[in-house]
């Protein structure tokens, strides 16, 4: 699978990820990820924190932060 960005720029690199929001295909240089933390608690343990990774393309990462 090659990178969706891009195939537009004319260029054609391979693909790591899909984006989250819109399921595009994005390379290395064009893919951004964000790390959430994510807050738990079970009835019988101490809250825990996860990370979560949150995967987009460069076009809905820039929509997200606008």
């Amino acid at each position: 699978m090659h990178c969706l960005d891009c195939r537009i720029q004319g260029t054609k690199h391979t693909a790591v990820a899909v984006c989250h929001d819109c399921g595009a295909a994005a390379c290395a240089e064009h893919v951004r990820v964000t790390v959430n933390e994510v807050h738990g608690r079970s009835m019988l343990s101490a809250p825990y924190q996860p990370s979560a990774r949150t995967v987009r393309c460069a076009t809905c990462a820039t929509a997200r932060a606008a």
